[in-house]
């Protein structure tokens, strides 16, 4: 392959990362706030600076678990070893503290394992697929994620980038419909959070699956109280 067809075959590879990191990508992120309305309800994140903080701790929390399965499935898909993804799998779902985050990963890990055997119907996506139709595996979201970036033939790093843009984008756009920031505010978060991918990829590309940690207990606990709540502040 020459110099140029090497940048055309990038720029088809930048695309697909795109397509998957899109907002609109039709998986169901814009119907969860990852424990955001119970904190707006609450009072307890209710301007751009406070957004800022819950968005960063929600990010650090899903890159040392979520991201961990993810990076984990993507590589046991590229080597093809179906019984590490179905672990990955199972582990995160175990991980999971509060019963909003378990339906969140399993809902949206459905439909991309749908849709990523409509694009990339390889045996790994198709046995995951009916593992998950007959409840042999939960489906979470992250390790959909790692099978459909190596199946599009994307880098880990592609893969984790848009896992934490995921998590990020998943908040502030949720705030815009619950708390007081402008569409100037979330972008901004959006910009600023996204220098602190590097290193927290640097640490969960090492880390396994026994490492997983997440101790932000106020996001569990919001959550938690989401799931009994009776506030509803958007429709989706």
């Amino acid at each position: 392959m020459n110099g140029n067809e090497e940048k055309l075959e990038r720029l088809t590879l930048l695309s697909h990362l795109m397509q998957f990191s899109d907002a609109m990508f039709p998986v169901g992120t814009f119907s969860f706030s990852n424990g955001l309305e119970t904190a707006g309800y609450e009072g307890l994140v209710l301007d751009a600076e406070a957004r800022e903080q819950y968005s960063r701790s929600a990010a650090l929390q899903a890159a040392y678990s979520d991201g961990v399965a993810a990076l984990h499935a993507f590589r046991a898909a590229r080597k093809g070893d179906y019984d590490a993804v179905v672990e990955a799998d199972r582990y995160l779902m175990l991980f999971k503290m509060n019963d909003e985050a378990r339906l969140m990963l399993e809902r949206m890990g459905k439909k991309l394992a749908e849709l990523a055997d409509r694009l990339f119907p390889t045996d790994i996506v198709k046995r995951w697929l009916a593992d998950i139709k007959t409840g042999d595996c939960p489906g979470t979201y992250p390790v959909a994620q790692g099978l459909v970036f190596e199946a599009a033939g994307l880098d880990e790093r592609d893969l984790f980038a848009s896992h934490q843009y995921g998590i990020v984008n998943m908040i502030v756009g949720a705030a815009l419909r619950l708390v007081r920031v402008s569409h100037y505010d979330t972008q901004e978060i959006l910009y600023r959070l996204a220098a602190d991918i590097p290193a927290l990829y640097e640490k969960a590309s090492r880390m396994k699956l026994d490492d997983m940690n997440c101790f932000v207990p106020q996001i569990d606990v919001l959550a938690s109280l989401h799931e009994k709540g009776k506030m509803r502040m958007f429709m989706s």
